[in-house]
């Protein structure tokens, strides 16, 4: 790893040593990259000393595609003449030029939004979208286009409905009626953009409409951040991928790109990076590094330099800080802008050799709630995930949590899959959400009763005990795969983990979540690898190994595995067919298969312990924090 770390890192000094070759090459080739100003930025860009300041910082040290230029936040819009005088000089630097709005009165003031009930401020937000419309033939709306006011007007155009049912009709409707149309009868070919930040499990609640927007936006956008998972929105590091897959779904070929903050920098350099690696590992077309005064002002600093960096992690902050040339010149970096410039352009060597992205389908209705954001987690314990917004018919396996509760047809889908010889996956969430009705697939049912585990027999040990909802079945009508107790063996009691049960002839598992989400990572590696190869029918692949490390498979046969740990791993990659080798994507190493020992006498009772027949086992070491791009 740490010859490959050196490798990319000459690569990619060598393509800035060569400017004359750089003029005729794109930046990057598999994406683009943007920023993003935002209009009180842009209104001090009146002064040309600092226009010209800011974009000699930034541009030194991240090489950028195209920018985007806000015209309204917060009650301010930007004079027009400011907006062409900046509109002007970037294109002047090769940029592409698009515009931005955000439909703020106060974001200091718990990010007041306008008010669609009143004919006022409606007024407001149409002639905001017709201005930016005359300027810019693409703009795109930052992630406040939602409504988060409770005052007298907006409860009396509530009325009877709910704050979800009311909030998700006005503004389906103010999107079309309020920005789309007008803006584009200012200027018919603009193209209106809407981003959605990375909180999808609560969009509905605020009006964010998922089911109607995309149909008549002429793109969506994509909030890819996810900063410190133990800060206000406890977003784990799997969303920065797995929401611009939900919304890929959602809008086929209209999900233009991944939206990255400064946020999560105070923890390391890595993490900042691993949200702009993950972004694009979706094979996402662009992506903003929110924002242009972050890419000037957010100083690279040794505290975000991690302990992990000795053992010479894939983003390597050592390399990256060094002073190095650009167009002839030394440029000693000096702000996250470099941060972002090597990592993506360090991605855009692997992301070009991937095919397209894969996963276990998981169903998520629209405006659904339930176990929120509990695919991401699933995804940091190493099972790929690939949400949809319909029960998809075609795939051998699919994942339903508490969300699928929303469709009354759920029972109905979940038996036509079984039918077929599929199987389905629930959630204890789930599980208690439909309990009389999925008796008459299996009578088994999970209530109020939870249980302190750490034991799980054969499978291992976790460091802690946790708490976990207690399933009831009937003996011999269901059978555990997966159990856990404290103690297990030689204790007095135990409950399912993983459960399984048959019904025509497909098999239906109940999969049990701990009461905090974050206890999936305190699995043991053994009780993670039968899960992991229980749910990976579709796939042709799967890892063993600990918790926190995740796997992205794609349709070509390539992967990359990636280490959140903060120590080094190792793993096994289970290929489900018969392969000489694996190469690695980046360096061409081969990896030999590995030899797997003959399996005891006790495992053969269980169909899911030891690998599939025909399987190709390879042994593969992570650093910490690190990645690997894999192809057999």
């Amino acid at each position: 790893m740490k010859y490959l770390s050196r490798l990319l890192f000459m690569a990619m000094t060598a393509c800035m040593l060569q400017p004359a070759m750089a003029a005729t090459k794109k930046k990057f080739q598999n994406f683009k990259v943007s920023t993003y100003i935002r209009a009180q930025d842009v209104a001090r860009m009146d002064d040309d000393k600092f226009l010209k300041s800011t974009w000699e910082v930034v541009s030194s040290q991240v090489d950028l595609d195209k920018i985007y230029l806000e015209t309204h936040r917060d009650a301010f819009t930007v004079p027009e003449k400011t907006m062409l005088k900046v509109k002007k000089f970037f294109q002047s630097k090769g940029l592409e030029v698009g515009g931005g709005i955000t439909y703020t009165r106060s974001e200091p003031t718990d990010f007041e939004t306008y008010s669609y009930a009143r004919a006022d401020e409606r007024k407001i937000v149409k002639e905001v979208a017709e201005y930016t419309a005359r300027l810019f033939d693409d703009f795109i709306l930052d992630d406040f286009f939602f409504i988060d006011l409770k005052n007298d007007d907006e409860i009396a155009a509530k009325g009877s409905k709910s704050w979800t049912e009311y909030r998700l009709r006005l503004m389906a409707d103010a999107g079309r009626e309020l920005v789309v149309n007008p803006a584009k009868a200012v200027n018919p070919k603009v193209k209106v953009i809407v981003k959605y930040p990375n909180w999808y499990d609560h969009f509905h609640g605020l009006g964010f409409n998922l089911e109607e927007e995309p149909a008549y936006f002429d793109g969506i956008w994509t909030g890819t951040e996810t900063r410190d998972p133990g800060s206000a929105q406890h977003l784990q590091n799997y969303l920065s991928y797995n929401v611009v897959r939900y919304f890929d779904n959602i809008a086929p070929n209209k999900n233009g790109g991944g939206w990255v903050d400064a946020g999560g920098i105070h923890m390391s350099m890595d993490r900042y990076a691993e949200q702009l690696h993950l972004t694009m590992l979706s094979k996402t077309p662009e992506i903003i590094l929110w924002n242009y005064m972050q890419l000037c002002d957010v100083k690279i600093s040794p505290q975000q330099r991690a302990k992990w960096q000795d053992a010479n992690s894939s983003f390597n902050y050592d390399e990256i800080v060094k002073p190095f040339v650009r167009n002839g010149k030394t440029i000693t970096p000096t702000t996250l802008a470099r941060y972002a410039d090597v990592t993506l352009h360090q991605t855009d060597l692997l992301v070009g050799q991937l095919g397209n992205p894969i996963g276990l389908v998981s169903y998520k209705p629209y405006h659904s709630s339930g176990e929120d954001f509990l695919q991401n987690y699933l995804g940091m314990i190493g099972l790929p995930m690939d949400m949809h917004p319909e029960f998809l018919t075609d795939r051998q396996q699919i994942l339903l949590t508490e969300q699928a509760a929303k469709d009354p047809q759920i029972v109905e889908k979940i038996k036509a899959q079984l039918r077929k010889g599929g199987d389905v996956i629930i959630t204890t969430g789930l599980l208690k959400a439909i309990r009389s009705e999925i008796a008459d697939v299996c009578e088994l049912y999970c209530g109020d009763l939870k249980a302190i585990v750490n034991d799980f027999g054969y499978s291992g040990k976790s460091e802690r005990e946790f708490i976990i909802p207690q399933v009831k079945y009937f003996t011999n009508d269901a059978w555990e795969v997966v159990s856990a107790g404290r103690p297990l063996n030689g204790g007095v009691s135990g409950y399912p983990i993983l459960l399984r049960d048959t019904y025509s002839k497909g098999m239906l598992f109940v999969l049990t979540i701990p009461d905090d989400y974050g206890n999936l990572y305190d699995f043991p590696a053994g009780a993670l690898n039968i899960i992991r190869r229980a749910m990976s029918k579709d796939l042709g692949v799967y890892i063993e190994g600990p918790s926190k490390v995740s796997l992205f498979p794609y349709d070509n046969k390539t992967m990359v595995v990636e280490n959140f740990n903060d120590e080094a791993v190792s793993i096994r990659v289970v290929v489900c067919a018969k392969v000489g080798s694996m190469r690695n994507l980046l360096t061409g190493n081969q990896y030999s298969p590995a030899v797997i020992p003959a399996m005891p006498p006790m495992w053969g009772r269980n169909r899911f312990f030891g690998y599939p027949d025909g399987s190709t086992v390879f042994d593969i070491n992570i650093p910490a924090h690190s990645y690997v791009g894999l192809g057999y």
